[in-house]
């Protein structure tokens, strides 16, 4: 809760489980819908191969939508480095006036140290900055999953964001999958992260029609609003276990020193043996 804090209010500006086994469904989900994956492989004499979908897991007690935290503890050195690009439905405002949302000195350098890495992007992101969603969801090195299109809260209070009605909760998320369509966004997963990690059961309950695993973390990286790319890296490097998922941001406005910190955490984390891959891979080891 401690950790949840500390992110939660710097947030304000900008279940652990192991399984899985993807979930029976009928039909399908607004996730699937909203991904290529989804798409019929072409008929003809040699059907096109179609890519394996990234692992889910199955629904929670209920119904409600499973929330996956980290890798079962092991020995296997690898880590999840997560960004979430934040920008709240209300900020197109502020965008036109200069703030700079977007970090893509950060993606370039996420790139050149060789990284894989998932980005949280919120639909309202994608539509201000659509080029470069397309660039992030076009390179295999990263995937993109769903940081709701508006990043207001999904239960309250939440730092002080605005609330999504439960009722919008599961469109919210469907508009940010469409958002990610529109910017021609190719490698975009079925995973959801609540902005300020807030939820609660009323919630996981709504979100259960969108067809997504909810992604939290279980190291903060302190880089939300931070000034000291040492203090961020130090706090990082702390906390990775074998199997940790960390929570960074990708907004230079909300996150200025992200990309040093990255500068440092990466090669100290290869020199301990770790290897950095996406949530879907974290997530694939049974």
């Amino acid at each position: 809760m401690a950790a949840l804090g500390l992110l939660g209010a710097a947030l304000v500006g900008c279940g652990t489980g192991a399984a899985d086994t993807p979930a029976p469904k009928a039909k399908a989900t607004v996730a699937e819908s909203a991904s290529p994956r989804a798409s019929a492989a072409a008929p003809g004499p040699k059907p096109a191969r179609v890519p394996a979908a990234p692992p889910t897991m199955a629904p929670g007690p209920g119904g409600l939508t499973p929330v996956y935290t980290r890798r079962a503890k092991g020995t296997e050195k690898v880590v999840a480095l997560t960004f979430d690009a934040d920008m709240t439905a209300d900020q197109g405002p502020r965008a036109a006036r200069g703030e700079h949302f977007d970090n893509p000195e950060l993606i370039a350098t996420l790139r050149r140290l060789k990284v894989d890495a998932t980005v949280f992007m919120t639909g309202r992101w994608a539509e201000e900055y659509p080029d470069q969603a397309r660039s992030i969801g076009g390179d295999p090195r990263f995937e993109i999953a769903n940081h709701s299109y508006s990043h207001y809260a999904f239960a309250s209070p939440c730092y002080g964001l605005p609330t999504v009605a439960g009722p919008d909760m599961a469109s919210d998320v469907q508009r940010a999958f469409d958002a990610f369509r529109d910017a021609g966004a190719v490698n975009v997963v079925p995973y959801f992260r609540f902005p300020g990690g807030c939820y609660d059961d009323a919630a996981l309950r709504a979100l259960a029609p969108a067809g997504v695993t909810a992604v939290q973390w279980d190291v903060v990286s302190g880089d939300a609003f931070a000034k000291d790319a040492d203090a961020v890296a130090e706090q990082v490097l702390d906390g990775v276990e074998p199997g940790s998922l960390v929570v960074m941001h990708c907004t230079r406005s909300a996150a200025p020193v992200t990309e040093r910190a990255i500068r440092r955490i990466v090669p100290e984390l290869r020199a301990r043996g770790y290897r950095f891959v996406k949530v879907s891979e974290l997530m694939s080891a049974r």
